[in-house]
C-alpha cells in the first residue's frame, strides 16, 4: 500500500506535486473547465496549512517541443484567483532560473511549473530529467488519478529520488473506485459505451466476473451488431475486432445487453430517426440508442444498487442523439445507487447531474477498472519500500 500526504511529515518543506492541469481552453486562453484544477485545491491548500513551499507540475496538450500556445500562464492566473493568493509562475521547468525564483519562495506560497511536455524526456520517463526535478523539492505528491496509468517521469521516475505519496484527490479516486470493484452492492450494473470496443476489451472481460449485467450503447455496440451478422450501414465498426467481439458474447452468458432500437441519420448534422437494429439501411449510420432500449435500460438500472458507467450512449455533442445519454443519467442521478463515472466523455456528457463519484481520469480510470496495475500506483507503493531503507539520493 501507499503511503498518503497526512502519513509525511510535510511542515515547512517544499514539496513537488504532480497536478493534472490539462484543462480545456477557450480562443483567448481563459479556462473553458477548471474541474481538474479544482480537485487539486484540497491538497493545495492542505499543504499551504503546514507551511510548504508548494511546486506544482502538470501538462498541457500534446507539445512537440516547446509550444507557445500551449504555455501555462493562464492556468497560474485562474489558479491564483482560486486560491485567492498570487501563483508563480516558472518559464521553464528546471534549470537555475527555475531553482532561484523556487527558492525565493516564502513558506505558503505556490508556484506552477512550465508544460511538462515541451521536454521529451518527461514521456520518456528519463532519470535524469526526474532527478532534476526532485532537485527543486524534499517531498513528492502525487495528485493526478488522471495521468498515473502514464510511466512519465513526473509520474514514475520522480519517485526514486524522494519520499512520495497520494494526495487527496488521487486517494480518493483509488479507494472509491478499488471498493466498488472489490466490494459493490449487488445488483451490480456497468454501461458501457463510447466509440471503440477496443478501448473496453479488458474492462469488459475483467468486469463480467463482478456484475450482473453490463449494457452496451455507443458506436461500439455496431461491432457486436456486425459481428451477429447485422446490417449497420455507415456506423462505424472495428472489423478487426469482430472475433474478439464474438468471443465477449459468448462469454457473457447473457450479461452483455445490447440496444434493440437505435437512431440513425445519413450524417450527424441530420435530424434523426429511430429504427430497430435489425432494418438498418446501407446508406445511414447509428448514432444514439432508441427509446426502447431507453426504456429497458431505465428499468435495469432502477433495481441497481451499484453502476459503473464508462462512455455516452451517442453522440451526444448533438442535441438530437445525447437523449440516450441523458435519459440514463437522469435515472441514475434519482436513484439511490452508489455511482461512478469514468471520466472523459462520459463525465463531460453528463455534467449537472448528481452522481456518488466522477472520475478525472478517462484512461486512468478504464485501466483500473480492467483491473491493471497503474504505473503511477505502483511507484508510489515501491516508495515506502525505499524510504524503509534509505535508498534516496543525497540532495
Amino acid at each position: 500500500m501507499f503511503r498518503t500526504i497526512k502519513d509525511l511529515h510535510l511542515k515547512h518543506k517544499k514539496v513537488l506535486v504532480r497536478v493534472d492541469f490539462n484543462v480545456p481552453q477557450k480562443a483567448n486562453g481563459a479556462i473553458a473547465d477548471d474541474t481538474r484544477i479544482k480537485a487539486a485545491l484540497p491538497t493545495i491548500n492542505y499543504l499551504r496549512k503546514q507551511k510548504c513551499i508548494v511546486i506544482l507540475m502538470t501538462h498541457l496538450g500534446r507539445p512537440n517541443g516547446v509550444d507557445e500556445t500551449l504555455r501555462l500562464d493562464s492556468i497560474a492566473k485562474h489558479l491564483s484567483k482560486l486560491l485567492n493568493h498570487h501563483v508563480t509562475k516558472c518559464d521553464d521547468v528546471i534549470g537555475s532560473e527555475v531553482e532561484e525564483k523556487v527558492h525565493s519562495l516564502k513558506e505558503g506560497d505556490v508556484c506552477l511549473l512550465e508544460n511538462l511536455r515541451f521536454y521529451p524526456e518527461e514521456e520518456q520517463n528519463d532519470d535524469k530529467f526526474a532527478h532534476a526535478l526532485a532537485d527543486l523539492a524534499q517531498i513528492y505528491i502525487n495528485d493526478a488519478f488522471s495521468v498515473s496509468h502514464r510511466s512519465h517521469a513526473s509520474v514514475d521516475a520522480i519517485t526514486h529520488y524522494l519520499p512520495s505519496a497520494a494526495g487527496f484527490q488521487l486517494q480518493k479516486e483509488i479507494e472509491t473506485i478499488d471498493k466498488l470493484l472489490h466490494n459493490p452492492k449487488h445488483p451490480f450494473i456497468a454501461i458501457m459505451g463510447g466509440v471503440k470496443v477496443s478501448d473496453k476489451i479488458e474492462v469488459i472481460r475483467h468486469l463480467l466476473k463482478k456484475v450482473d449485467a453490463i449494457l452496451i450503447g455507443g458506436a461500439m455496440m455496431y461491432t457486436f451488431f456486425k459481428a451477429l451478422g447485422l446490417e449497420t450501414g455507415t456506423s462505424k465498426v472495428e472489423v478487426d475486432k469482430l472475433v474478439i467481439a464474438r468471443q465477449l458474447l459468448k462469454q457473457a452468458h447473457g450479461k452483455l445487453i445490447l440496444p434493440l432500437d437505435c437512431v440513425i441519420a445519413k450524417t450527424p448534422d441530420d435530424k434523426g430517426t429511430v429504427t430497430h437494429v435489425t432494418h438498418l439501411a446501407k446508406d445511414v449510420m447509428g448514432l444514439d440508442i432508441g427509446p426502447d432500449t431507453v426504456a429497458i435500460y431505465q428499468e435495469i438500472l432502477k433495481n441497481a444498487k451499484t453502476v459503473l458507467w464508462n462512455g455516452p450512449m451517442g453522440m451526444f455533442e448533438k442535441k438530437q442523439f445525447a437523449k440516450g445519454t441523458m435519459a440514463l443519467a437522469e435515472t441514475i442521478s434519482k436513484s439511490k445507487a452508489v455511482s461512478i463515472i469514468g471520466g472523459g466523455d462520459t463525465a463531460d456528457a453528463v455534467k449537472g447531474f448528481k452522481f456518488t463519484h466522477v472520475s478525472t481520469g478517462g484512461g486512468a480510470s478504464l485501466d483500473f477498472f480492467a483491473g491493471k496495475t497503474l504505473p503511477g500506483i505502483k511507484a508510489l507503493e515501491e516508495n515506502v519500500h525505499c524510504v524503509k531503507h534509505r535508498r534516496f539520493p543525497s540532495h
